[in-house]
């Protein structure tokens, strides 16, 4: 383990005004997204529009990583050059999600436990040799009648340890990712707990594990309402609310926090994290590392046409980059919308 690197590419990860773009969608969850624009996810058209992003003039200068699907890190640019090459030319690190998705946890109906273990140290080997800097595992974890159980929240927790344990055995930075859902009629001060809980089981784990917390990011699910919850907690509620769990659970030697926007607007995203900056400072760089809240609007409008509207989707992203940017440094503005 070479702890200098990973120090190093994990402060790159979360520097300043820069946050992680994810275009990890596995192949299922892209095909729903391509179905919303009426495209077929064939093999070419998932590489074509993760070129019309990677290939975004300027994104550098907002986007500090790329979280890949293995399709995509093993692919090229329509002109032959390797997404990776091209993302470090641009100044962005590539990164590689590792884990095989949320399976049914057994004892425990409705609770899921993330897999992937098997095997995961050659996988790591060949994506390091790949070129990848940094790895993503995803744990889920849904409020609802008697969940989460002690057991789900313990068991996710160890498989996150473990695996950022082999990441860094591989010298590749990991992203510890406990996403805590919004689905649900839950309150914010349900979220708070559960999201307070399941961190501490976390960090405990990352402990057991000897895990280099200053070469590991956390990529962590705001204190947020339930999407079904009649009173919602407003802007600075969910800005505080998450700050104090966070301070409540998460060591400062850790390198960074990025936010997953977990199913917000992309508005909404922008605005809370911007909210969050604007309290500090912070023990640790609190940045971003969202999916659909910077690729929504822009897959729209490369999705009515692919072959004419590939700069005009370019500029939707790259606006929400730039708006994320300056959230992750408190200093977004409403204007910055439409400018």
């Amino acid at each position: 383990m070479n702890v200098e690197k990973l120090a190093q590419t994990a402060q790159a990860m979360v520097a300043e005004g820069r946050g992680i773009l994810a275009i990890d969608e596995s192949s299922p969850t892209i095909k729903k997204r391509f179905k919303q624009v009426k495209l077929e996810s064939t093999e070419e058209n998932r590489r074509a529009y993760r070129e019309m992003l990677l290939s975004t003039a300027g994104l550098g200068e907002f986007i500090s990583g790329a979280i890949l699907f293995d399709e995509t890190l093993r692919q090229s640019t329509s002109d032959g050059v390797r997404f990776v090459d091209q993302m470090k030319e641009a100044g962005i690190l590539p990164g590689i999600k590792v884990d095989k998705g949320a399976h049914r946890l057994a004892g425990h109906p409705g609770e899921k436990v993330t897999e992937g273990l098997d095997g995961l140290r050659p996988r790591l080997a060949e994506y390091a040799e790949l070129g990848a800097e940094f790895a993503k595992w995803r744990a889920v974890i849904t409020i609802g009648d008697g969940t989460p159980s002690s057991a789900c929240v313990e068991a996710n927790a160890h498989a996150l340890a473990r695996y950022a344990a082999l990441c860094q055995e591989a010298d590749l930075v990991p992203i510890v990712e406990p996403e805590v859902l919004m689905n649900g009629e839950h309150d914010l001060d349900t979220c708070f707990e559960v999201t307070e809980a399941t961190l501490r089981s976390v960090f405990a784990a990352l402990y057991e594990q000897n895990v280099l917390l200053e070469g590991a990011v956390l990529k962590a699910s705001m204190v947020i309402s339930g999407d079904r919850c009649p009173n919602k907690a407003n802007l600075q509620e969910v800005a505080e609310g998450t700050l104090q769990c966070l301070y409540n659970s998460v060591p400062a030697a850790m390198a960074g926090v990025v936010f997953l926007s977990g199913g917000q607007t992309e508005v909404d995203a922008t605005r809370h994290l911007n909210a969050m900056n604007q309290i500090g400072p912070h023990p640790w760089p609190l940045s971003f590392s969202y999916g659909r809240a910077l690729q929504h609007s822009a897959l729209k409008k490369w999705g009515e046409n692919p072959a004419d509207n590939v700069q005009e989707a370019q500029e939707i992203l790259l606006r929400r980059a730039r708006c994320n940017g300056q959230a992750a440094m408190g200093q977004y503005e409403a204007a910055m919308e439409s400018a």
